[in-house]
């Protein structure tokens, strides 16, 4: 299987192909994919976004908020069910890194998917916190 990330402004993508994305992943029960203009300015208003396609369908998304300096917040990694542990989201997280190779990555991982991240090289953080609205 080959594939293709690229970098892409978020505004470009399409919306609905984007939502199939999140809940074939399985992130779209934790994120608002049925408010569909909340959902939309999600995407659009993150600034460092990569797509991984295969044969033109989009199987996987990296959706940050980077200053491409000291840190990059991966604020999603969505990868099609079909497509996991196949090397998509490893292959989406070294292309966010070359897009800030000095930044440090942060995530906040889903549940299913805490370990996944020690096996790539993530460290565990004890003191992050949230503020829910």
């Amino acid at each position: 299987m080959t594939w293709k990330t690229e970098r892409i402004n978020g505004a470009d993508l399409d919306m609905a192909e984007v939502r199939d994305l999140y809940d074939s992943s399985g992130l779209g029960e934790r994120r608002p994919v049925e408010q569909t203009e909340r959902f939309a300015d999600m995407v659009r208003n993150a600034n460092l976004v990569l797509v991984c396609r295969v044969d033109g369908q989009l199987v996987g998304i990296s959706r940050s908020i980077s200053d491409f300096s000291y840190v990059t917040y991966l604020s999603d990694l969505a990868v099609r069910a079909e497509y996991q542990r196949r090397g998509v989201g490893r292959a989406l997280i070294d292309a966010t890194r070359q897009e800030a190779p000095l930044a440090k990555l942060v995530l906040l991982s889903a549940p299913a998917a805490a370990e996944y991240y020690p096996h790539i090289g993530f460290t565990q953080h004890p003191s992050a916190w949230v503020l829910n609205p």
